[in-house]
């Protein structure tokens, strides 16, 4: 008989920034009793997924063993970790484990998906234990960018593993608990088997810097500005929206927040207890009456996102609300790559309507949520692991993570999404390779990734469409001539006549002449036709659009 193993499977967040969905198993090969860690999302673009919502992990896998897996823990309450639970967990269906912050997110995101979220059960920070299966975890607090972070001790049968999740080393986070080195230590007394280790800033050489540090620079900020200030940050920052508005209250200005993501993060921090002097906040239209030296208002959009409040009022106003020249606009935050170029459009934006605008500055107005290279060679120091396996990071951050492992003895492990590590002996080994990829949510649907539905969507965005409409009569033979619809295609081309004209004069003199084996045959009539068309439309445009064949055939 086979013996049990202990296993780690990446299925997102290893070999890129978001959309984490980490499994450990433990038990007979193919067998094993499950545990997910975090079910993220990711966003998407106009370039790769136009018109998608949401991008998450395919848990194909997973739904396939549903029956195996004991439960789901989060670590903290961002949108790449937990931003997915209220789509994916019905395909899942085991209980979800969060600390109070997160878990009252995680409710509203099963709220929202119209899943049970008396399913979500808020637990108590380390040294309580959850048991699952084999499995017993527990949430050890970490300083990071959002409220009860936590990384996560997850002892079982073959060793233990720590899960860091997101983190810093941050002894004053405003808001949050401080790193604590003592209780590290206490947590790698036993022994570790695995550190599995936040990646994001593996290249930041400089130590870490505290959240504290940014109070006296955006203090200043705010009372050098004039006009209206407006401020934009990660919504779920919490520490840097507190950071923020008390500095625009000691400045003498309001603070009105908008967007919903803004309301609601402040909302949840202040129910379950971990904002409990906010300033009080005003409506847009009390900010409309006050004079525009007195207003501070706090936004969503940091990343440019189109629907946001900051887009919204780069493009003219947001709930009555205007910009104008001599106010001034602070992305107190960092762009998170692959964002920038709708960051930089709401810039110009602001920039046409004569806002000052002022960004992160070389590190004035943000610091990271995330451990620079020092923390991470710190915890790897307090934790003392056999074996470090990097997460949550592009490859080359990966990469780097598993060889500063290396540089002083440990075993350093690259994973990658869909490796399926066997981590039972003193080495780890690559037990199997499973197919990962990605789901989309698009309006109110889940598809596949190779679905083709997004393919479709890019080749049309790229080449245009063109729809051909004929009519074949009951013995076979074309009737009346075929015509064309053009959608995303230039009206004249290299002959200086309409397309659409030369498409259904070139596919008419076609079917004048086709045999009737073609005329018969649906499926070589269409891939006959579609040849012409693109044929006509590159030389006539230098395109060679989607095409789609509507045949009626009269009976």
């Amino acid at each position: 008989m086979s013996k049990d193993r202990l296993i780690y499977l990446p299925l997102g967040g290893a070999g890129e920034i978001g959309m984490n969905a980490y499994v450990y198993g433990y038990g007979k090969p193919g067998s094993e009793r499950l545990i997910v860690v975090d079910l993220g999302v990711t966003f998407p673009d106009m370039d790769t997924s136009p018109g998608v919502d949401l991008i998450m992990a395919d848990i194909s896998w997973l739904e396939a063993r549903r029956d195996q897996i004991e439960a789901i823990f989060i670590t903290h309450a961002h949108e790449d970790h937990v931003g997915a639970v209220g789509h994916l967990w019905g395909h899942l269906r085991a209980p979800v484990y969060a600390r109070a912050f997160t878990a009252t997110i995680a409710r509203l995101k099963m709220d929202e998906g119209g899943q049970d979220s008396r399913k979500v059960t808020t637990v108590q920070p380390w040294p309580e234990m959850t048991e699952a299966g084999p499995f017993k975890v527990g949430f050890v607090p970490v300083s990071h960018s959002i409220p009860e972070s936590a990384g996560l001790v997850i002892d079982t049968p073959a060793g233990r593993i720590v899960h860091s999740g997101d983190f810093k080393i941050d002894h004053t986070p405003v808001v949050g608990e401080p790193f604590s080195e003592a209780l590290w230590t206490q947590v790698a007394k036993p022994g570790v088997k695995a550190l599995v280790c936040d990646s994001t800033n593996v290249f930041s050489q400089a130590p870490g810097r505290s959240e504290a540090g940014l109070s006296d620079e955006i203090e200043g900020f705010m009372k050098a500005a004039t006009g209206m200030v407006v401020a934009t940050t990660f919504a779920s920052n919490i520490a840097r929206l507190h950071t923020l508005a008390f500095a625009a209250r000691r400045a003498g200005r309001q603070v009105c927040l908008l967007g919903r993501a803004m309301r609601r993060m402040v909302e949840v921090a202040t129910e379950v207890g971990i904002l409990s002097d906010f300033p009080p906040t005003i409506s847009p239209e009390d900010a409309l009456s006050l004079p525009r030296h007195e207003v501070m208002l706090l936004v969503t959009g940091s990343q440019g996102e189109r629907r946001a409040a900051s887009a919204q009022l780069a493009q003219g106003s947001y709930l009555g609300l205007k910009l104008k020249e001599g106010d001034t606009f602070l992305f107190s935050s960092k762009t998170i790559p692959g964002n920038e170029r709708g960051v930089i459009r709401i810039m110009n934006q602001l920039s046409e309507l004569g806002v000052e605008i002022h960004d992160d500055e070389g590190g004035r107005y943000h610091v990271s949520g995330h451990a620079n290279r020092p923390d991470l060679v710190k915890l790897h120091e307090l934790v003392n692991p056999q074996i470090v396996i990097p997460m949550h990071g592009e490859h080359r951050h990966l990469r780097e993570h598993a060889r500063l492992a290396e540089e002083v003895g440990r075993t350093g492990f690259l994973a990658v999404n869909g490796m399926m590590v066997d981590l039972t002996g003193d080495r780890p080994k690559v037990a199997e390779y499973i197919e990962t990829g990605r789901t989309y949510l698009d309006g109110s649907v889940q598809i596949g990734s190779m679905d083709g539905i997004v393919r479709d969507r890019i080749r049309m965005a790229l080449n245009g469409h063109v729809i051909v409409n004929i009519i074949i009569d009951e013995n076979d033979e074309p009737l009346g001539d075929p015509w064309c619809e053009t959608m995303g295609l230039a009206e004249t081309g290299r002959s200086k006549a309409s397309l659409v004209e030369i498409l259904e004069a070139d596919l008419g003199q076609f079917l004048m002449r086709a045999e009737d084996k073609t005329l018969r045959d649906d499926e070589r009539l269409e891939k006959e036709l579609k040849k012409i068309v693109r044929q006509v439309a590159s030389s006539e445009i230098g395109k060679k659009p989607e095409v789609t064949i509507i045949t009626s055939r009269l009976a």
